[in-house]
């Protein structure tokens, strides 16, 4: 697989557009809906998860297997550092609801 000049470019144009995407989108998002984004956004890094063991598996750069591993390694442990991270906002953001509902607060 040889990356073309335009492959290249088309890549780089669609990454800047989900970063001012994701910006307007998280930005407009109101309070009470962050748990729920943190559950999906858990879940999309699951499915990356998913990609890395698939990845980790298959022939990258020319037949070099060696260059697939590590990829496929590097982007296990950041989105499973993204799961375990999330989990634990959304947690401790459950927990602070629940709290408040014990002390008789709405």
């Amino acid at each position: 697989m040889s990356l073309t000049l335009a492959a290249l470019v088309g890549s780089i144009t669609v990454f800047i557009l989900a970063i001012f995407l994701g910006f307007e989108l998280i930005s407009k998002v109101p309070a009470t809906l962050h748990t729920p984004l943190m559950s999906g956004a858990n879940a999309i890094s699951g499915i990356t998860i998913v990609g890395a063991l698939i990845l980790s598996n298959a022939e990258f750069n020319g037949g070099n297997p060696d260059t697939a591993a590590l990829l496929a390694f590097v982007a296990l442990v950041m989105a499973t550092i993204n799961v375990v991270g999330g989990f634990m906002v959304t947690n401790r953001m459950l927990e602070m609801i629940a709290g408040r509902r014990r002390k008789g607060g709405k």
